[in-house]
């Protein structure tokens, strides 16, 4: 098995629903995310995927949340706009776009250099 690790970052704000403390008010977060990809054997160059074409679908999912009230996107309409939400959203999206032999392991979202949480199937 191999493993492909992406890093990026995103900027957007939130506010927790129904969470007693500060951050049921609204507050901004500069989101770093960590994916990593998997696949059992390697493309005709020795590689899992590309990493440019890897950043770039990626970057197209992640493009939708920066700069943005998470709180008014779609999937925050009846999710509470949480880390662990996160994770499983970008989750989701990335792993119906990625070519074919190529599978999502995990994926961590960070809000702050102490606090994260992942999602994985």
């Amino acid at each position: 098995m191999f493993e492909l690790i992406i890093e990026t970052d995103f900027s957007a704000a939130h506010n927790l629903r129904e969470y007693k403390g500060q951050c049921e008010r609204l507050h901004g977060h500069n989101w770093k995310v960590l994916v990593v990809l998997k696949a059992e054997k390697l493309d005709k160059l020795g590689m899992v995927m590309d990493f440019r074409d890897a950043k770039r679908v990626i970057g197209e999912i992640i493009g939708r949340f920066d700069h943005a009230y998470l709180n008014e996107i779609a999937d925050f309409k009846v999710l509470n706009p949480t880390t662990e939400n996160l994770s499983k959203i970008l989750y989701g999206e990335l792993k119906n776009v990625l070519p074919a032999g190529v599978k999502v392991e995990k994926v961590t979202t960070w809000e702050s250099d102490r606090c994260g949480a992942a999602y994985f199937e």
